[in-house]
């Protein structure tokens, strides 16, 4: 059961470094709804702006933050799933050790 539960943290990782990446580029998929539909509006002001012959510091800054708001939660969550295969590893090794720690006690009398 233990490789298993790491097997699937690793391609959880994985995916989650990949979203990381994605969101640093600039792409959309690894959005939420919630994400998506913040930036189209930011997007939206400031589209808004430029056909008015306004400034766009305000929509470019709350791009910004809401970039950094989603880069903040894609790096928690990665280390909240490297802590977790931490564990899992640390867990498995333990059991380990105990099991053949008991299985050389019983195995003989020497």
């Amino acid at each position: 059961m233990g490789n298993s539960e790491i097997r699937r943290l690793n391609r959880e990782i994985i995916t989650a470094e990949r979203k990381l990446e994605a969101v640093r580029e600039g792409e959309l998929w690894p959005l939420t709804g919630a994400e998506k539909r913040k930036v189209l509006t930011a997007l939206a002001g400031g589209s808004r702006s430029i056909l008015r012959g306004d400034s766009t510091s305000r929509a470019e800054s709350r791009l910004d933050r809401l970039s950094d708001q989603i880069e903040t939660r894609l790096q928690t969550e990665l280390r909240a799933l490297h802590t977790e295969r931490e564990t899992l590893v640390r867990e498995d090794a333990k059991t380990k050790a105990k099991n053949t720690a008991a299985g050389k006690k019983s195995s003989g009398w020497w």
